[in-house]
């Protein structure tokens, strides 16, 4: 639960682990007579240790590129709780790059109210401020994150046929069928962190989408990996230039935000392909 609450907050599992470490450490050395109830007590405690992290993040921000949350294989899920839709739609690559637009407080009184439930009355012990107060950035940051939210999610199967259409029409470099696959505004983020080979800024309009990633595919026809990413269809592909992984925002029945990640800081956590190490 610790580190699924401190996953959601940073989008990082490595800074994750260390915040939940760091809470641990603070855990052992605690007057345990003192604290009546430890699961408040530990949540407290990784929400303002990933608080600090992210007003770090937002004071150095030298991010090189656009910045897309670390991708997490989620079948078996690795935190909890993934067991509902809002849950599930906590942890996914959209909300998680959409939740880089709010304050970090925002950001933590969304994440432990939609994806742990948590009443506003503990909430507010846990950022330090009202009721009240907690409520109203609730509502804030869900009326920020809503602004570029699509309101028809299809099933899990769809959203799987969708990414193989995609990524055969990318090997294939058909672009009519790429450009059918995507919504007029679609946009495609791209994260290589200075680190690998990535468009520096986004990528906009359907037909420059189809053109990019057929650009991309058909140079190496790269082999791809079906999985569960962030708790919705994803895949590991191979090119080249090292491994790439592609999750997709989809609003009905076509694909409205392609986010493709190929920092490999952020890839070591998953099962690659044994042509991509």
């Amino acid at each position: 639960m610790l580190l699924g609450m401190a996953y959601r907050m940073l989008g990082s599992t490595g800074d994750a682990e260390d915040v939940v470490q760091d809470a641990y450490l603070r855990w052992r050395d605690v007057d345990r007579s003192e604290v009546r109830e430890p699961r408040r007590y530990l949540s407290r405690t990784v929400t303002r240790l990933a608080l600090d992290r992210l007003r770090e993040r937002k004071a150095h921000a030298s991010y090189v590129g656009p910045w897309l949350p670390e991708p997490v294989a989620t079948a078996p899920p690795p935190f909890d709780p993934l067991e509902t839709v809002e849950q599930r739609d906590s942890v996914s690559t959209a909300t998680l790059h959409l939740m880089e637009r709010l304050d970090p407080v925002e950001r933590a009184v969304f994440v432990l109210r939609s994806a742990f439930d948590l009443p506003y009355a503990e909430i507010a012990g846990i950022v330090d401020r009202t009721p009240e107060h907690s409520r109203q950035l609730y509502r804030r940051a869900t009326a920020r994150l809503a602004e570029d939210r699509r309101r028809f999610a299809p099933s899990r199967r769809e959203h799987a046929v969708l990414l193989e259409r995609f990524l055969v029409a990318a090997r294939e470099g058909d672009l009519a069928t790429l450009r059918s696959l995507l919504h007029d505004d679609a946009v495609a983020w791209t994260d290589g962190g200075g680190r690998a080979k990535a468009a520096r800024n986004p990528v906009s309009g359907a037909d420059r989408v189809a053109r990019f990633f057929a650009g991309i595919h058909t140079r190496g026809r790269p082999p791809h990996e079906l999985l569960e990413l962030n708790g919705a269809p994803g895949a590991i592909l191979t090119l080249s230039g090292g491994p790439q992984v592609l999750t997709f925002s989809v609003d009905g029945d076509r694909i409205s935000a392609v986010f493709m990640v190929t920092n490999p800081d952020k890839l070591h956590g998953l099962r690659l392909l044994p042509s991509g190490l």
